[in-house]
Formats: structure tokens, C-alpha cells, sequence
């Protein structure tokens, strides 16, 4: 397992942002200090091998953007010491704030709670595993300065795709992607890729919203129970993960079709 760089002497925990608790709601950003456009989630686990380069990559593009950001790491305890080794870069990315949960875990949560702490009038989540190219996020960005509500990186237009998907691995998604279009289809036919986990997201949009997220997939209770009109995708290809090992099973589209059912058979509320 890598090591983390952060001295001994220093107490990396005096540099964690407190983890917003209670209900997964949204509200608008009351901080009177420098303005954020833009609030980026990396939710982490296991992501030692990644998150440093990651980071860096992430923080490069949008210093090049010149868009106001901030990029907050949301880790959920990772055994192998991912949020240190995030929260040693923070003395030289001055945009950068790491949460470390330790009563809560999921990816969807995650990404809401890192919202939650967040002040930008745009919020976004990329993965940190490098499966998200980060050279992706002018385009969205782009989406967004034009009026989107929603701006979606997409694996299904012309010029997206996936690298190196072994055919177990197309099936399950498009199998969930057919079933979810029997049992959601006002939702799930709105885009191209309703599987996609790269996305921004206008702020005012879940701003009051109470979010019940499932596993893995944020975008379908985005788009279930978000004030979402305009929606502007982007192409990318998928990279796969430097160690081959997909975190997306069986049960992580198990997941996603329960998350479909209790959004069509239980309602929005």
C-alpha cells in the first residue's frame, strides 16, 4: 500500500472539512467569502493509487478554465489512507478541501454531502479512479454558460464510447439501461446515457430537494426529483481502470433498478 507523504508531526485531521449530516437536502450557499462557480466532488474509496494524479489533473484544466472552483475529495474512510494522502495536497491547492465520512457510505450520498459543504452555483462530480477524463470538463462547463440545467458526459453520441468493456460487462449495462426505459421512461429516455456518473449540475435546480439516492447512480434521482429543464450532453469515451478491476457489478445495477422502481411505484415525494 502507498505511504502517505504527510509528516508525522502533522495532524492531517485539523485539515478535514466537518461531514454534513441530517437529511440529503440541498440549500443555497449563504458564504459571504470568494465566489465559487463551480463545485467539483471527487467521492473516494480505496483510491490511493489515483487520487494524487487525479487531483492534479483536475485542478490543472480548471486553473487553465479560469473558472472560480473549488474541488472537494469526499472520502469514505478509506483503509488505504486515500483522504491523507488528498489532504496533503491542500497546502499547495489552496481550492481544495477534503471530507472524511466515517458513519456514512455510498457514492450518491457522498457527492451529496460533498454539495452539501459546497457554495457553487454549479455542482458537478467526476470519479477520481481516471475513468472520468478530465479534459472533459470545459465542454460541460461550456453547456452550463449557455443555459443548461444539466450537462451530461456521454459514452452513447458520436465520438463517445468505452475503451476496453469486456461483453459480460456491455450487457449488464444495457440491459439496465432497457429495463429502466419499461420502468422510468419519462426519466431514463431524456438522455443518451442515464448510466453516466459525470455530470454538472445548476445549483438552483435541487436547491429545497430532498434526495434519496440508491448505490451508485445519482443522475436518474437528479433527474427524477431536480427541476431539470434544459439538458446538454457532451461525448467521452469510458477509460477503464489502470488495475482492471470495474467497481460496477451485478448488485450495482440491482441497485439502480430499485432505485427506478421506487422512483416510478412510490413517487417523487
Amino acid at each position: 500500500m502507498k505511504e502517505s507523504p504527510i509528516p508525522e508531526t502533522t495532524n492531517p485531521e485539523l485539515n478535514l472539512v466537518p461531514a454534513p449530516t441530517g437529511p440529503l437536502r440541498l440549500l443555497a450557499c449563504n458564504d459571504p467569502g470568494p465566489v465559487t462557480k463551480l463545485s467539483l466532488v471527487l467521492p473516494t474509496f480505496n483510491e490511493a493509487r489515483n487520487i494524487e494524479s487525479m487531483i492534479v489533473a483536475v485542478s490543472e484544466i480548471l486553473e487553465r478554465s479560469g473558472i472560480p472552483y473549488e474541488l472537494i475529495v469526499v472520502d469514505d474512510n478509506s483503509p488505504d489512507g486515500t483522504w491523507r494522502l488528498a489532504v496533503a495536497l491542500c497546502a499547495s491547492l489552496p481550492r481544495l478541501r477534503v471530507i472524511r465520512r466515517t458513519h456514512e457510505r455510498g457514492l450518491a450520498t457522498g457527492v451529496i454531502r460533498g454539495w452539501q459543504a459546497s457554495c457553487g452555483d454549479v455542482l458537478g462530480v467526476i470519479d477520481a479512479d481516471l475513468q472520468h477524463p478530465p479534459d472533459v470538463i470545459p465542454s460541460l462547463w461550456d453547456r452550463m454558460e449557455a443555459g443548461a440545467d444539466l450537462a451530461v458526459a456521454s459514452r452513447r453520441l458520436p465520438g463517445g464510447g468505452v475503451s476496453d468493456w469486456s461483453w459480460r460487462r456491455r450487457l449488464i449495462s444495457r440491459t439496465a439501461e432497457l429495463i429502466g426505459l419499461v420502468i422510468l421512461p419519462e426519466v431514463i429516455r431524456r438522455l443518451s446515457d442515464p448510466m453516466s456518473g459525470y455530470l454538472l449540475v445548476r445549483r438552483d435546480t435541487l436547491t429545497g430537494v430532498t434526495l434519496k439516492p440508491r448505490g451508485y447512480k445519482i443522475l436518474i434521482e437528479i433527474l427524477g426529483r431536480g427541476r431539470i429543464t434544459k439538458i446538454s450532453e457532451v461525448a467521452y469515451v469510458f477509460r477503464e481502470r489502470a488495475d482492471n478491476e470495474s467497481k460496477l457489478t451485478w448488485r450495482t445495477y440491482r441497485e439502480y433498478l430499485l432505485h427506478l422502481g421506487i422512483l416510478r411505484f412510490r413517487g417523487l415525494s
